[in-house]
């Protein structure tokens, strides 16, 4: 006897092949949930004003038996440092190291026993206008606590033409320009390195060369010396049009120019030894561009390109340090700020060449001619 199609059992198995389908797909697994779910990991750190860090020095002779400064002391927004002499401190407030310098002493007022001083610089433009308010905000969370007819625990005593020294500006450039020329080089040396060396082996082209007589090192570092040449020129243009067209700060002038070119040297060449390791372990031209996103969106979001990575909770804090686009931005900004020399950025340099051996004997590894 004839049975009638059944179109909607026919609609469900369709429906469960294509399921299968899209779960075994890793671009459809990247782009539709982890992206999403790191960005609003990240952007909800950022958001949360409590996950801000501020680092500041206490002055000489403040009083620390008060409310005001355990609540300072015991916040995660806050980090007391110290500086053993006074030219370490007059450094650090230069080059923007430390949100300011917070003075906590008795006021001889019975009204607010306390009175509380801010100073900073304009190096520190970032910074304190935010701890400027958190300071506001936990004396009037203190006052609120401990009194209810009383005005204020402290008073907090804040000039800006009196308070805030005018030295070099940070600019916004200053912060923006480096992150993203760092974020430039790690997506040419990923996704360029990867798609082009996956396309010349697929397309054959890889296995036509081996018919001449050059080798297969030349082949690599032929294509690798192009995207070197291409990425660098765009460097220079980045460089020199945030210099002449927003005020960037070359500090030393050409010599700071040429210690970031240096760097970004360093920082692609490490970057693209994942676009070689990418380009072996690809199956399909499909699955390039998640792999890739793997190593690129993480170290985008964490690395410093935007902001700083102080904004993030303590246990996020360690991973992005680890990655190697944080260290190639805080050279870079180390040098073109701050005046540092490439000594100076020694650390960072140094984590970069540990990424570079690792990713390079991966890749040696896993790198497919054929």
């Amino acid at each position: 006897m004839f049975m009638a199609y059944n179109q909607f059992r026919a609609m469900m198995a369709i429906t469960r092949g294509s399921l299968r389908a899209i779960l075994r797909s890793p671009s459809a697994i990247v782009f539709s949930f982890i992206f999403p779910f790191l960005f609003i990991l990240v952007f909800g750190f950022i958001g949360n004003s409590s996950m801000q860090s501020y680092r500041i020095v206490l002055a000489p002779g403040s009083d620390t038996a008060n409310a005001l400064f355990s609540e300072l002391k015991n916040s995660d927004a806050i980090k007391f440092v110290n500086y053993a002499t006074e030219r370490e401190l007059n450094e650090a407030v230069v080059k923007g190291r430390i949100a300011g310098t917070i003075s906590i002493k008795k006021s001889g007022n019975a009204v607010a026993p306390f009175m509380v001083t801010l100073n900073s610089s304009t190096s520190s433009n970032d910074k304190w206008p935010q701890l400027k308010n958190f300071i506001a905000s936990t004396i009037n969370h203190i006052s609120n606590s401990m009194y209810q007819n009383r005005p204020a625990y402290a008073t907090f005593d804040f000039d800006y033409k009196r308070d805030i020294k005018e030295i070099r500006q940070y600019k916004t450039i200053d912060f923006i320009l480096p992150g993203q020329l760092g974020f430039s080089l790690l997506t040419a040396g990923v996704f360029g390195l990867a798609f082009v060396f996956f396309n010349l082996r697929n397309t054959l082209v890889l296995k036509r060369f081996f018919a001449t007589p050059i080798s297969r090192t030349y082949i690599v570092l032929g294509e690798a010396l192009s995207r070197v040449v291409f990425q660098m020129a765009t460097a220079v243009i980045i460089i020199l049009a945030g210099y002449y067209l927003f005020g960037f700060t070359l500090v030393n002038g050409v010599q700071t120019f040429f210690e970031m070119l240096l760097l970004s040297f360093l920082g692609l060449l490490v970057f693209m030894g994942f676009g070689f390791i990418i380009s072996g372990v690809a199956k399909s031209d499909s699955s390039i561009a998640p792999f890739a996103n793997l190593i690129t969106m993480p170290q985008f979001l964490l690395g410093g390109t935007f902001f700083s990575i102080d904004v993030f909770p303590k246990w996020l804090q360690p991973i992005a340090k680890i990655m190697p686009l944080t260290h190639l931005n805080t050279a870079m900004r180390s040098v073109a700020f701050e005046g540092q020399s490439l000594w100076g950025v020694r650390s960072e340099i140094g984590i970069l060449l540990i990424w570079g051996l690792a990713v390079y004997f991966i890749a040696i590894k896993v790198f497919r001619w054929e």
